[in-house]
């Protein structure tokens, strides 16, 4: 018996989706101005965030549930690895630390792995899918902004184990869809998606002060005037 619980996600979810896309940050980006200091402290959450995910969904690889939707050749911690070794140099862990919006996303999952492994669901999917669908997009927005070589500092959005991205979402969203889960967890998973679209958005708008200072305040504000659509489907999931 199908949960349908990927098409409820989707649809659950567009609110908050179109939300993300139209913080200040976001949408400088998706125009192309990519400031290095707030990006590079971007990939430093992340980094975080992948790492307690990748830590709970590894220790909970057997879980009814959560062992359904891990998939290794999703993990971004590596990839992360790589690009804040090239950013900060190979004394990176000394020099990055997690934001406060950061510090909260992670005791969220650590504490979601410990008590309610099955909303995990909710925080793979809005993280790994947005990843996979406007990975590419994404790449080539960061290398043109920041005059990157081809690789170089863009690590996170390259999945070399993943040959077909279609297919392999297809996959991903079939497992969800088969996952042995009630009503009331379904609507359990969606709440926490709409509530780990909001910890993204808090760290989106932490790095604002960043870019506005970079940009300054009237560029800033030209570029984030006109509300978008949320049709990007660039943030976060899809």
């Amino acid at each position: 018996m199908s949960s349908n619980l990927a098409t409820k996600l989707r649809e659950g979810t567009k609110k908050s989706h179109t939300m993300a896309e139209n913080v200040g940050f976001v949408k400088c980006f998706l125009k192309g101005t990519v400031e290095k200091t707030s990006y590079r402290k971007l990939v430093g959450n992340l980094y975080f965030v992948y790492s307690a995910i990748e830590e709970e969904m590894e220790r909970l690889r057997n879980h009814p549930i959560v062992g359904k939707i891990y998939f290794p050749e999703l993990n971004r911690k590596q990839s992360l690895e790589q690009d804040l070794a090239f950013y900060h140099g190979s004394n990176w862990r000394e020099q990055v630390q997690a934001s406060s919006a950061a510090q909260a996303y992670v005791q969220r999952i650590h504490e979601i792995g410990n008590t309610a492994p099955d909303l995990l669901v909710a925080h793979s999917y809005t993280r790994y899918l947005g990843d996979l669908s406007g990975g590419q997009i994404l790449k080539g927005i960061a290398e043109r902004g920041m005059n990157l070589s081809d690789g170089q500092g863009t690590a996170f959005y390259n999945f070399p184990t993943i040959s077909d991205e279609k297919a392999f979402k297809n996959k991903y969203r079939q497992a969800m869809n088969d996952l042995p889960v009630d009503e009331a967890t379904v609507e359990r998973i969606v709440e926490e998606a709409n509530a780990a679209f909001g910890m993204n958005m808090n760290m989106f708008q932490e790095l604002e002060g960043n870019l506005i200072k970079a940009i300054g305040l009237m560029l800033f504000n030209s570029l984030t005037r006109r509300r978008a659509r949320g049709s990007t489907e660039l943030v976060t999931a899809e």
